[in-house]
């Protein structure tokens, strides 16, 4: 890898180092081919065992069986989870600790977001994407440190933020101030859960493709994102993965609430 002319294409896949062997791991959204469902598959890839969630069960009971093909029944397990419902993310987080023994590492990957200027969103535009991209994260982040706590052997929460958290964008005033809050709600929750021996740290991508994702945007405004990133090109999901792998391993064991920008946008 060299200039940046280099770097308009994705570098090789990388392989696994073995940073999180013996971990049990929750994945939140961790259905299809974005952010959480590439976590999920290098958390496997790095040796953990992983309860990966979702709100579409059709979905989940895809990926997952494609991951037990792939990595075996005895270090998969799936469950639905709808993180707006505290019962379901109780329910979660008991399955993880029952089906492999403890929790170590959970990433709050769920979130929503949809594009509407203020002047024209609606109570229920703002209060449904502040629910899940927020509230859901507090839910999960909670039942997290309950569980770690009680365990007494330490963890980490790597919860998915975003750089629209920092910049600002039309149409993104719900969804900004969501990723905004989940920012500050690590940082709290990192000086309360040290006290424990847990760390909670986030990551800020700028631009990942997946499928949902050009679904829900239009090809000029992917564009226009696009022409915005240094190296011309988006990062493709493994590649946030891996700085999520480096925040739930070892080798970040300094680190506790910070939020770290997955990103080659121009300053």
């Amino acid at each position: 890898m060299g200039d940046v002319d280099g770097l308009r294409t994705p570098p090789p896949y990388l392989p696994a180092h073995g940073l999180l062997v013996g971990r049990s791991a929750v994945v939140t959204a961790a259905a299809g081919a974005g952010i959480g469902g590439a976590t999920a598959r290098r958390f496997l890839e790095e040796g953990a065992n992983v309860l990966v969630s979702d709100a579409h069960a059709r979905r989940l009971k895809e990926s997952a069986q494609a991951l037990v093909a792939e990595f075996g029944a005895e270090r998969v397990t799936a469950l639905p989870c709808d993180v707006t419902d505290e019962a379901q993310v109780r329910e979660l987080f008991a399955t993880a600790e029952s089906a492999h023994g403890r929790l170590d590492v959970v990433v709050n990957n769920a979130g929503l977001g949809g594009t509407a200027e203020l002047v024209d969103m609606t109570d229920d535009q703002w209060d449904r994407v502040i629910d899940v991209t927020l509230g859901g994260t507090f839910r999960c982040t909670r039942a997290a440190l309950r569980a770690m706590k009680a365990g007494g052997q330490g963890g980490v929460v790597v919860n998915n933020a975003s750089v629209i958290g920092w910049r600002a964008q039309a149409g993104q005033s719900h969804y900004a101030a969501a990723k905004a809050g989940v920012m500050a709600l690590t940082r709290c929750a990192a000086l309360e859960a040290a006290a424990f021996g847990v760390r909670v740290n986030a990551v800020a991508p700028s631009l990942a493709m997946h499928p949902h994702l050009a679904k829900v945007t239009t090809g000029e405004l992917l564009a226009e994102l696009t022409e915005r990133e240094a190296y011309g090109r988006y990062a493709e999901p493994w590649e946030v993965a891996n700085v999520v792998v480096f925040l739930a391993s070892d080798y970040s064991s300094y680190m506790t609430g910070e939020t770290v920008s997955v990103s080659s946008q121009h300053a």
